[in-house]
């Protein structure tokens, strides 16, 4: 007589996961195979992310790939590998997508808000200052800017309100006048002339006058006509609008003369 193999025969009746020991002749044991849990007749693949997220980061995805295995993804707005997961500030890199003089506030998961800094005025994404200021930072500008600066004309500095009708870069820089303006003694009084204190004037409140007082002293002569802001019938508003705390910015295709 042999003995009866109880394993020789459809895996002795266990699960298709699990092994089967013989055990005394004619019996058997049936043993889960690694991964699977179960009684061995029936086996049940485990999945470890059912258990403490699968030792993954509370910040972390579990996903399973396998028997009693898993991988670990940080969820959006974290970093790391995983097992480990530490929030991202938004505003720590590029201060957040905010202006530069704004303030940057992480609010929750991928949000954030941006602020002004106090001087400032805009939405967060753009921040203005006075328009003394905003004169440098826009090259179509800037050339009047450094001709302030030269005669030391801080008016726009201040407080305000003003508006600012300003020769576009190009036009200072290659009308002849300016040279012999400068070289009279004059510039200061031509620089003047494009300066309005005590009003803050948009484009659309232009349309509406007809005479403004400069600075310098002397008025200046505003028609509107073909969708066009036209300044003593010569010098048309190209670029509006450029708002600051203090007041307004305008750019001309031509000099104004007094």
């Amino acid at each position: 007589c042999s003995a009866i193999n109880a394993c020789e025969t459809s895996n002795g009746g266990c699960s298709a996961q699990a092994e089967c020991r013989r055990t005394t002749p004619g019996s058997r044991a049936c043993v889960c195979r690694a991964g699977y849990t179960g009684d061995g007749t029936v086996c049940i693949e485990i999945n470890p992310c059912l258990e403490n997220n699968g030792g993954c980061d509370r910040n972390a995805e579990c996903t399973q790939t396998g028997p009693n295995q898993a991988v670990c993804n940080c969820l959006k707005g974290y970093s790391g590998d995983g097992k480990r997961c530490t929030y991202i500030s938004l505003c720590s890199q590029n201060n957040g997508g905010c202006s530069e003089f704004a303030i940057c506030n992480d609010t929750e998961l991928t949000e954030r808000t941006c602020t002004c800094k106090p001087n400032y005025i805009g939405d967060g994404f753009k921040c203005r200052g006075n328009i003394f200021q905003e004169l440098l930072r826009n090259s179509n500008t800037s050339r009047f800017y450094f001709h302030l600066e030269a005669f030391s004309i801080k008016d726009v500095a201040g407080p305000g309100p003003f508006t600012l009708f300003v020769p576009h870069t190009d036009i200072l820089n290659t009308d002849s006048r300016v040279k012999d303006w400068i070289a009279k003694g004059v510039m200061a009084q031509v620089l003047r002339y494009h300066m309005v204190g005590c009003a803050n004037l948009l484009y659309n409140d232009l349309t509406t006058i007809t005479n403004i007082t400069s600075l310098h002293g002397d008025l200046i002569h505003i028609s509107y006509s073909q969708n066009s802001v036209v300044l003593n019938n010569k010098a048309e508003i190209i670029l509006s609008d450029a708002v600051g705390t203090n007041g307004v910015i305008h750019v001309i295709n031509q000099i104004l003369v007094p």
